[in-house]
């Protein structure tokens, strides 16, 4: 789990959380199965993300959804649980290492129905979906290098009005002091992402930073 944002003291993030729709027993399984990997688990959407995911999902009123990077399955388990009835998710992984984790919980909530999981390069997936703009909402918390190609595929199939999510945008607040090609790369994303006139974009100061992006 994901256990302090950038620019929130613990105490404070404590009590938001006490103040926001808790993890329910489902999730908090996924959070302590997750933990057993300590060097992985920080890829992990952290709880305040889960609960911002569904209620995102569910005002959209979104009955068709994607994502890039399944890991354990607590965001498409957040996604899934805000579609419409009859809704579904696509979500995208390049192995089953740890999708066995993702699979129990979505079964546990009830959700299984709702989720398409495909294992394969992402960007595979995402061209084999249908080409008309038909998706409410998109989330991509996978390879940062990849993030432009990503947004590319699912905005031509973004209904206008849609959504799409992209995690760790402050990477840590190495935005501002970059030490990899990693941090380059996503600041050279959100630079693009802010400039693109087919999208209105606001950044979220939640866990590691989110940006959503509306399409015009």
């Amino acid at each position: 789990m994901k256990e302090s944002t950038l620019l929130m003291p613990s105490e404070l993030r404590e009590y938001m959380l006490a103040h926001s729709s808790p993890l329910d027993a489902v999730q908090r399984r996924v959070v302590e199965r997750t933990s057993t990997f300590p060097t992985m688990a920080h890829w992990q959407t952290a709880p305040e993300q889960s609960a911002f995911l569904t209620l995102l999902v569910r005002t959209l009123g979104a009955g068709q959804a994607a994502e890039v990077g399944t890991f354990t399955g607590l965001s498409a388990l957040a996604i899934a649980r805000g579609l419409q009835p009859g809704g579904r998710l696509v979500t995208c992984e390049i192995s089953d290492d740890f999708t066995g984790i993702a699979r129990e919980a979505w079964r546990a909530a009830g959700v299984e129905d709702r989720i398409d999981l495909r294992i394969a390069p992402a960007l595979d997936t995402l061209r084999a979906l249908p080409a008309e703009p038909y998706l409410d909402f998109s989330f991509v918390d996978a390879d940062k290098i990849g993030y432009p190609d990503y947004f590319e595929e699912l905005l031509v199939r973004t209904r206008p009005g849609g959504i799409l999510a992209f995690d760790n945008v402050f990477r840590s607040g190495r935005v501002l002091r970059p030490e990899s090609e990693v941090d380059e790369a996503v600041i050279d994303f959100n630079a693009r992402l802010v400039k693109d006139d087919r999208v209105d974009v606001v950044m979220v100061p939640i866990a590691d930073g989110m940006t959503l992006a509306w399409r015009k």
